[in-house]
């Protein structure tokens, strides 16, 4: 893959609940003012006639199930035996309903169930009818006559068979065994479970799993007891949850090996210790002791950052053989591709910097999302983009010099990509339809959300914000909540309106603020303009640059540093002390989210005092300065010195900011072939800049310069066509793999095996593709099961495309690695086009192969393509087959639209590319 690839409080909370505010409750509208009217006449008192509540709807709802049908328990007991192709079992939910009805609403997908019965209070039992009515997975339950408002329970007997697909209750083999697993998250849990499938609905689970005999199996509860249920099964019964949604139910059932720890002290918030297992499949257990190792500090950060206990009583950390995404903050039983935390106990930098990533990410979960849960996928941010804040803020406090501020800033930027686009999302909006969901993850909701609520702290200090958050925590635990009540609690813990309204400007509006910054100087006074507007690329759709923000803007140069809360178009702040400064950097701390552009003469005047700024605020100078260069306003000079300055830098993340653009550049707008004038004084001007960094880091044994090593030799291979560092590269691969004698374990780590690997398939000759399939059978590595299949794609020999296209759809290769395979493939300049005309002949065959829960991302297999016919044909490709893709039109109007901003600047991308070979 291309190197980017590579790189009051309960009554509030019921409230929130029936869709209302408390004005709502109080007979007053919502953001309304209350006005005088004339009072009428006296007339006779007439007794209110009691509200009716509302019947159950006759038509399928697409989004939410309708009101009025509260599940207040579950029971749900299952036979699941990864040896067979099926499962079975029967479901008990205790159901509360608020008016008479015929039939109800609730979830399921591709159940068979056997009967159902709804057991009201007095004991009568009512026949029923399950039937699935929508392909998104909302089922009827018809009734043989109405049942009473009030309690009942329903019952259900079902069976299905495993997915294949890596999703609801699937199955997978590796290395002979077989395991089954659960990924409930979004909307999966529907496939293995008929309920009510989404956040809002918490309730407590007791859960009953038969499985073969000496089988780990787990849940969200501890375990209670297991006993003999048959020949060669055993049941095992868990303990009764806390409130949960059906999105964080976690089955998995296997002869793992389990690693038992002791337990996770108590702390000072917290008088019961945490009992701490890992699961791997097995023969891989001893691969679980690094996550193992630094969970229970985790814990204690979390803990004592909140203020609050962690709330479960025990924590299970789960290496699934197969997992759809990099993990699952399922309660109590993180589970995680094993890929991302099965690393030995000496991981390479870039393995382990993911590893503490995103175990961070998933523990936060366990009070964002898991504790305290959105009632309802548009406050998905709630969850995610807290627990994304999160991860940074309890690295900081594990590795202080870890550089982990700088990687949260790097993430908050990267989000600002996307936010550019006239067709990106606001951080919350409406989700109407089920199949729109799954496209509320994204880098918007992690990364943009991110960025927001560190700006919030930083800006508001952490004594004030901190704080507040706890409470909100506090006050919603076991329970839902919405932004309306985030917004509200926060807004009355901390007595500050422009906190709250920073919040709801960036949350519910969509776009990149741009804020246009000059510094004026004369009859002894200073002062600073700032106008703020949307920002918008050369040839974006956009419409309107005319939204506005609260932002809170702080601003640094050698006066000093001064803040202001613009909340207007146009403001004008008066620097400290009346002195002209000498430069003016317009993101202080670079905690800002937003963009910002200078008048010329400004930008040399930060540029000459480059070495002055922070780490965050370089970052931010080198992302304002290639925003203002696609928005036409920074020459093509300017940006060059920028990216002169980022090489220099002694930190790494400072110094790979510019590399995802440059290999853009170079794929869109650089032509011609490896080797002639052009390509050499492309390579000439990158080897100008990253060779002294590559001499630097060779060697080190810090683990940011190891890492800024490998990511530097990957770029310059893949990107650069470095003849030098690409025989370097395919050496490793080719002594790694044993392509010429006997694997050598030790000659290649992880973080190269991509780019080492993807190198020595262009480069070792046409056999070493099929040594390399053949190879990948013989090792048990997760990680270069992964890279392996996207350097497999990586192939740019045309007699080796129909090779490709059968690893892509057999079973040599999983559904996610297929995903990675075609993409890396479709990112070749010298085969796209043949890999682009074989894709859309055989699009129903990659959909069905890839995961379920990517298939909407399929759009993004056109992404590298600068082509206006290239366009039309994705367009059509969508026209025809979308289908087969539900949720698929916000990926392709992305992606789409990225394809349209590349041709519009054309001729200044190409004008860089010559410039920087000048």
């Amino acid at each position: 893959m291309m190197y980017s690839a590579l790189r009051s409080l309960l009554a509030l909370s019921i409230l929130a609940l029936l869709g209302c505010s408390p004005a709502d409750e109080a007979g007053t509208p919502s953001g309304e003012e209350q006005v005088q009217v004339p009072t009428p006449a006296p007339q006779q008192a007439q007794p209110e006639a009691p509200a009716s509540p509302p019947a159950i709807p006759e038509e399928p709802p697409a989004g939410r199930l309708p009101e009025g049908i509260t599940p207040a328990a579950y029971r749900l007991d299952l036979l699941i035996d990864p040896r067979q192709d099926t499962f079975s079992g029967t479901v008990e939910i205790d159901i509360e309903l608020s008016s008479d009805a015929g039939h109800i609403w609730l979830h399921g997908k591709n159940l068979e169930v056997a009967s159902a019965t709804a057991i009201v209070d007095d004991g009568k039992t009512v026949e029923a009818r399950y039937e699935e009515v929508l392909d998104s997975g909302v089922a009827k339950i018809s009734f043989a006559e109405p049942l009473p408002r009030g309690k009942f329970t329903l019952r259900m007997t079902y069976s299905a068979p495993f997915d294949r697909n890596l999703a609801g209750l699937f199955k997978v083999e590796e290395q002979g065994n077989a395991y089954a697993l659960a990924k409930s998250e979004s909307i999966q849990a529907r496939k293995y479970l008929p309920g009510f499938d989404e956040p809002g609905f918490k309730a407590p689970f007791d859960i009953s799993l038969t499985v073969p005999a000496g089988y780990a199996a787990i849940s969200n509860g501890p375990e209670l007891k297991r006993e003999p249920a048959g020949e060669g099964l055993e049941k095992v019964t868990f303990a009764t949850t806390r409130p949960t949604p059906t999105y964080l139910l976690s089955l998995s059932v296997g002869p793992f090996d389990m690693v038992e720890r002791p337990a996770i002290p108590p702390s000072q918030y917290r008088t019961r210790p945490i009992p701490l297992r890992g699961f791997a499949r097995q023969g891989r257990g001893q691969d679980m002791r690094y996550i193992l190792d630094i969970t229970p500090r985790m814990v204690e950060i979390f803990e004592t950052e909140l203020r609050r206990p962690y709330p479960f009583e025990k924590l299970d950390i789960i290496a699934a053989p197969q997992w759809p995404s990099g993990a699952t903050e399922l309660s109590a039983a993180i589970t995680y591709r094993e890929q991302r935390i099965l690393v030995g106990d000496n991981p390479a930098p870039g393995a382990r910097l993911a590893l503490l990533q995103i175990h961070a990410h998933e523990i936060a979960h366990m009070w964002f999302g898991n504790l305290v849960t959105p009632p309802w996928w548009d406050d998905l941010w709630l969850k995610e983009g807290f627990s994304t804040w999160g991860t940074p803020l309890a690295l900081t406090i594990l590795e202080p010099d870890g550089g982990h501020e700088l990687n949260a800033a790097e993430e908050a930027i990267s989000a600002m990509q996307l936010d550019s686009l006239a067709s990106t999302r606001a951080i919350r909006e409406p989700i109407e339809d089920n199949n729109e969901i799954r496209n509320a993850y994204d880098a918007i909701t992690y990364d943009k959300s991110l960025g927001v609520i560190h700006m919030v702290d930083q800006y508001f200090r952490p004594e004030k914000f901190r704080p507040a958050l706890g409470r909100y925590i506090e006050a919603f635990a076991d329970g839902v909540a919405s932004s309306e009540d985030f917004y509200r609690v926060i807004g009355e813990e901390t007595n500050t309106p422009e906190l709250t309204e920073t919040f709801r400007s960036f949350v519910e509006q969509k776009g990149v603020p741009l804020l246009n910054v000059t510094l004026e100087c004369g009859n002894g006074a200073a002062q600073v303009n700032i106008q703020q507007q949307r920002y918008k690329p050369l040839g974006s759709p956009i419409e309107s640059i005319d939204t506005r923000w609260t932002i809170p803007v702080c601003l640094r140069s050698d006066a000093g540093h001064q803040c202001v809360m613009m909340d207007e178009a146009e403001q004008t702040l008066a620097i400290s002390g009346g002195i002209c400064p000498e430069w003016l950097l317009p993101n202080a701390k670079g905690s800002g989210y937003y963009r910002w552009t200078l008048p010329p003469q400004q930008w040399q005047a930060l540029l000459d005092n480059f070495p002055e700024l922070t780490p965050t605020e370089a970052l931010s100078v080198i992302d304002s300065a290639f925003a203002a260069f696609e928005a036409g306003t920074l020459p093509e000079s300017t940006l060059i010195a920028v990216v002169r300055k980022s090489a220099a830098s002694q930190r790494r993340q400072v110094v790979t900011a510019p590399l995802g653009y440059l290999e853009k550049y170079r794929r869109n707008y650089l032509g011609g072939e490896v080797g002639d004038e052009r390509w050499e004084a492309f390579l000439g001007f990158l080897q100008s800049l990253y060779q002294p960094v590559l001499d630097r880091t060779a060697g080190s044994s810090d683990n940011d310069d190891k890492l800024l090593h490998s990511e530097l030799q990957g770029f310059m291979a893949l990107v650069a066509g470095d003849p030098a560092i690409r025989q370097t590269l395919a050496d490793k691969a080719i002594a790694f793999t044993g392509f010429k004698g006997e694997p050598d374990a030790a000659a290649l780590d992880s973080d190269l095996y991509e780019a080492a690997l993807t190198v020595a398939v262009q480069d070792a000759g046409p056999d070493f593709l099929p040594h390399l399939v053949k190879f990948r059978r013989e090792v048990d590595d997760p990680r270069f099961e992964n890279a392996s299949a996207n350097a497999l794609g990586g192939s740019n020999d045309p007699g080796q495309l129909d090779a490709i296209h059968q690893l892509a759809l057999g079973d040599n290769i999983g559904p996610r690695e297929a995903f990675g395979l075609l993409q890396n493939a479709l990112a070749q300049p010298a085969v796209r086009d043949r890999h682009w005309q074989w894709l859309q002949a055989n699009f129903s065959a990659v959909v069905k192969k890839i995961p379920a829960q990517w298939r909407r991302r399929t759009p993004s297999l056109a992404s590298s393509f600068c082509e206006p016919e290239k366009l039309t044909q994705l367009q059509k490709l969508f026209e025809q087959h979308g289908k087969l893709t539900p949720g698929y039109q916000r990926r392709l109007d992305q992606t789409g639209e990225q394809i349209q901003l590349c041709i519009a600047q054309n001729e200044q991308g190409k004008a860089l590319v010559n410039a920087l070979m000048e």
